[in-house]
């Protein structure tokens, strides 16, 4: 599948208590995440990417994560690419991790994180990928994001990457413009290059990345879909217009931890509950009354 577009870092709906129960998925609203994956799909989403950070990976149980990646791609049918969440700081349980994943059919690669906690340096990170990719025929997809894991991909080490057939893109969440041109600039021709924060998709595809994986498209996929096709076909005026429509909701999403705020935001347009669970919290009163704010001057409120 072609890999270009806008994606959405799937949230992982939660029962309104959000605790893990008896079951292997009895937390998981399962109606929710289906009908959420249903309507990105209808909206115009190109790819989609089940526990990633916004799906809160690091607070599943292995058996709730291995459910809501077989609900992505059960319901998805092969109609977008996915990409599901696995990341680890130890490489071989990275490795065990990926091998579960390959046993699911339909499901097209692996998003997966610096190693966080360690603060490996580049070879280090680099022989740690590289065993992922060793150890599944999925394809797989670098995530940088320095900010969260402490440790940062830097663009020679991800062209060392590029070169092992399976690791195919990164999404690029460093936040760091002159990094992100530095890998447009090395990476070989058919290397896609996401970006990995609303804010910066626009500089980043006109850099040349192929596209953006977006948390607010939770929540708007059609507007974001549209955004980023415009911007890949060049209208700039067009695409910066809606980044200037959507750009409030975009900066309110990160006005607290990610994702409890695009959580707070679907329960609003009454997609699915707002549970997060520990050390999350759900946003607090005034964060909720500014969401729906924005949401009512978008004129998004009561309608699905």
């Amino acid at each position: 599948m072609n890999l270009s577009g806008c994606g959405t870092a799937l949230v992982t709906p939660f029962r309104p208590d959000g605790s893990p129960g008896p079951g292997p998925s009895s937390a998981i609203d399962e109606p929710a995440l289906r009908a959420h994956v249903e309507w990105q799909i209808a909206n115009g989403i190109s790819l989609l990417v089940p526990c990633g950070t916004t799906g809160e990976a690091s607070t599943l149980t292995e058996q709730e994560w291995l459910r809501v990646i077989e609900i992505t791609v059960e319901t998805s049918a092969r109609r977008v690419p996915v990409f599901a969440g696995c990341t680890h700081n130890a490489t071989a349980q990275l490795v065990l991790n990926a091998k579960k994943l390959s046993t699911i059919s339909g499901l097209t690669g692996i998003l997966s994180a610096n190693p966080y906690y360690s603060k490996p340096g580049q070879e280090g990170q680099f022989q740690h990928f590289r065993a992922l990719a060793e150890a599944t025929p999925l394809q797989v997809m670098l995530y940088n994001i320095p900010g969260r894991t402490a440790a940062n991909l830097l663009p020679e080490t991800v062209l060392r990457l590029a070169e092992i057939p399976n690791i195919v893109a990164i999404k690029e969440s460093s936040g760091n413009l002159e990094q992100i041109s530095d890998v447009l600039r090395l990476v070989p021709k058919g290397f896609a290059v996401f970006a990995g924060d609303d804010a910066l998709a626009l500089p980043i595809i006109a850099a040349g990345g192929c596209g953006l994986i977006s948390v607010a498209s939770n929540a708007v996929p059609g507007p974001m879909a549209q955004l980023v096709a415009a911007a890949l076909r060049g209208e700039g005026g067009a695409a910066q217009a809606l980044q200037d429509s959507y750009r409030p909701l975009q900066q309110a999403l990160f006005s607290e931890p990610n994702p409890a705020p695009i959580k707070a935001v679907l329960a609003l347009l009454g997609r699915c509950s707002d549970a997060v669970r520990l050390p999350m919290v759900p946003v607090s009163a005034a964060t909720r009354s500014t969401l729906a704010g924005i949401l009512a001057a978008l004129g998004l409120l009561n309608k699905s």
